[in-house]
């Protein structure tokens, strides 16, 4: 697969983006899951933890990226890999689930205790891994409306990035009140929110998986092109779909009269799927009756 099929590949042109906050991120969470477990807070602790979520996911989003783009020497992957690139979202929702589970499932394990919390690392840290997730935003940003998987890098990183200011709020809390019990709050609430954005990012990749029109597509408008292409009399067996991001892919059948030649139609057609919608990838049947396999196809 040639740089043609990279530059097509929203995931693709965006690689490098993963490629730094991936670093970024694994060097950080470290750092935050060592003085987690110095200090003893859990505020600190779910936000490693979701950070190690950060570390999976990205991970695997660089890994499906790869994927996408390797040319399939198989035979048999006609569409090539770029399936991986949904599949890592998939992961990444899952790991964003468990994540949000594990902290709620700690922070009730410590009702009722009483818990020692040396605020002042935690103050520290919380805001460099502030600093360290707005960076990371900024470089993902663009990439994350073209890319599934860039996006769900993305929501990631948001997330954690509200953790980071939990622990902060976390660690203030604690240190002028001296309730520790403010550290679990934070927790719980930074849980909650990763749960929310692993539901919203989770709908989506069924959506590309059960092969939904595209959310942004009006099907009716597509429909209404297409009929009005010169010679076609009819439109049925109007499918699209997205195969990955920024990859939208459609196939219809043209029943034509007896004006343009079907070359002169299917060449319009492809262009107006192309200039109107977007759609670059489609296969178009022409036919001058409506075919009778049409009519025994049962879906």
């Amino acid at each position: 697969m040639g740089a043609g099929h990279a530059h097509g590949h929203a995931g693709g042109r965006h690689r490098w983006r993963l490629v730094v906050t991936f670093g970024m991120v694994a060097t950080f969470f470290v750092v935050e899951l060592v003085v987690g477990l110095l200090t003893g807070s859990l505020a600190l602790l779910s936000d490693a933890g979701h950070m190690a979520a950060d570390v999976v996911a990205l991970g695997a989003a660089l890994t499906a990226t790869s994927l996408a783009l390797r040319p399939d020497r198989s035979g048999r992957r006609t569409y090539g890999s770029y399936r991986a690139e949904i599949l890592a979202s998939g992961f990444t929702v899952l790991v964003m689930l468990g994540v949000a589970t594990y902290i709620l499932m700690e922070a009730w394990s410590r009702r009722g205790e009483s818990v020692s919390i040396e605020t002042g690392p935690i103050l520290v840290v919380g805001g460099l891994g502030l600093l360290v997730n707005i960076i990371s935003l900024v470089l993902l940003r663009p990439g994350a409306s073209e890319s599934l998987n860039v996006k769900g890098a993305y929501l990631e990183v948001m997330a954690d990035a509200l953790g980071s200011v939990g622990v902060l709020v976390s660690g203030i809390l604690v240190m002028t009140t001296g309730n520790t019990g403010w550290d679990a709050i934070l927790a719980v609430t930074i849980a909650v929110f990763v749960a929310i954005r692993a539901v919203v990012l989770g709908r989506e990749v069924l959506t590309v998986l059960s092969q939904h029109a595209p959310a942004a597509l009006d099907i009716d408008a597509v429909a209404r092109n297409l009929e009005s292409v010169p010679g076609v009399r009819e439109l049925h067996d109007l499918h699209v779909w997205t195969l990955t991001s920024g990859m939208d892919v459609a196939t219809a059948h043209l029943v034509v009269d007896g004006g343009p030649t079907a070359a002169d139609v299917l060449a319009t057609a492809q262009q107006v799927l192309q200039d109107e919608h977007g759609i670059s990838h489609a296969t178009l049947q022409v036919e001058v009756d409506p075919s009778t396999e049409c009519h025994r196809a049962t879906w």
